[in-house]
């Protein structure tokens, strides 16, 4: 099992006060090592500039567990403590669930602060980094060598996620479908439109709509009879052929008039009976699993590493079935199941 050392810096108390309370958090912190094993470290606050990521910090070390594991180092360049974009890089990038599971479980992710000395000089003396900089991310293989192009001056989660598809393809690494997923949504990057369409039943409508790639939402609702709404990236799907798709399966286009609604407790109908309801899942996480069940298969293939253990848990009835959380924001939702989770089983 990996120590709290190896992901995060320790800093030792200077007197004997702040010694007993240091050795108290030492023993709080291997209590939950016990309840909760090696994910224990995301309960451990750490700086904001790193976000929810569990980094390495000692180079060689990272290098080494590559090398093994075969996978490329991600190295943030971070100052902490740091300067706003520094901390909006920690909250937002690296923050989001989905990309903290694709840092952890697809690379090996190292933090090396450039407004310190010692080790992490001489990594950055080693890259050439420049000291008590905005953040830099660098991937780089087993032996320290960059694979992809360094990421500088764009603090876009979009950008990182792109950096990380392109060295999981220089390995020729399988991308998790999740992990795709997430990329649709940031490259959607607010640039939507909407379609309706009309047809016997909305059920089937978000069952046949939801599985073309680039629709990124579909919502059933009434207007002067049944309808879906869709929301889609048009950089990624035509709506020409949006449309011709629905006319294949007798849906048909119509206009907003104004008096649609939506069927609140229909949309996403097939997911909605499932335990599925009870795992935060994103908009279109919701969407493709929900067509998937609708078609007779699993959604599991969508899920992430730990959505994945929460599903099981929760249906082999280790996680209590707390609240439906369809309806409730991701990152909302990823927060309660963790509290969850962990009230769960410490009432074990």
């Amino acid at each position: 099992m990996l120590s709290f050392c190896d992901f995060c810096p320790l800093i030792l108390p200077d007197n004997i006060g702040a010694m007993v309370t240091f050795g108290r958090s030492v023993l709080v912190f291997l209590y939950f090592i016990g309840l909760f094993g090696a994910n224990a470290q995301s309960i451990i606050k750490q700086s904001e500039e790193l976000g929810q990521v569990r980094w390495y910090r000692d180079y060689d070390k990272a290098l080494a567990i590559a090398k093994k594991e075969q996978k490329d180092v991600l190295i943030l360049f971070q100052e902490v403590p740091g300067c706003a974009t520094c901390r909006n890089y920690g909250q937002n990038v690296l923050s989001n669930p989905l990309m903290v599971e694709g840092i952890e479980n697809l690379f090996v992710p190292l933090a090396i602060f450039n407004n310190k000395g010692g080790k992490d000089k001489v990594i950055l003396d080693k890259y050439n980094e420049p000291s008590w900089n905005n953040p830099v991310v660098r991937i780089v293989n087993y032996k320290g060598k960059d694979v992809v192009k360094r990421i500088s001056s764009d603090y876009s989660a979009k950008t990182l996620h792109k950096r990380m598809l392109e060295a999981l393809a220089s390995y020729g690494t399988k991308v998790p479908d999740y992990f795709k997923l997430l990329g649709q949504e940031l490259g959607a990057n607010g640039k939507t439109q909407e379609q309706y369409f009309k047809m016997y039943c909305f059920w089937t409508g978000e069952k046949q709509l939801g599985k073309l790639d680039g629709v990124l939402n579909t919502e059933s609702g009434f207007m002067n009879g049944e309808v879906v709404k869709v929301t889609y990236n048009p950089s990624v799907l035509d709506k020409k052929d949006l449309e011709s798709y629905a006319k294949s399966n007798s849906f048909r286009p119509v206009d907003p008039t104004g008096n649609y609604r939506p069927a609140n407790s229909d949309i996403h109908y097939y997911l909605r009976h499932t335990d599925y309801r009870y795992v935060p899942l994103t908009t279109l996480q919701q969407t493709k699993i929900n067509s998937a069940i609708g078609s007779g298969k699993t959604g599991d293939e969508y899920l992430s590493p730990k959505q994945k253990k929460w599903f099981v848990a929760i249906i082999k009835g280790r996680v209590k079935k707390h609240k439906n959380l369809l309806n409730v924001t991701f990152k909302d939702a990823w927060s309660y199941m963790q509290k969850q989770s962990q009230i769960t089983l410490r009432s074990n």
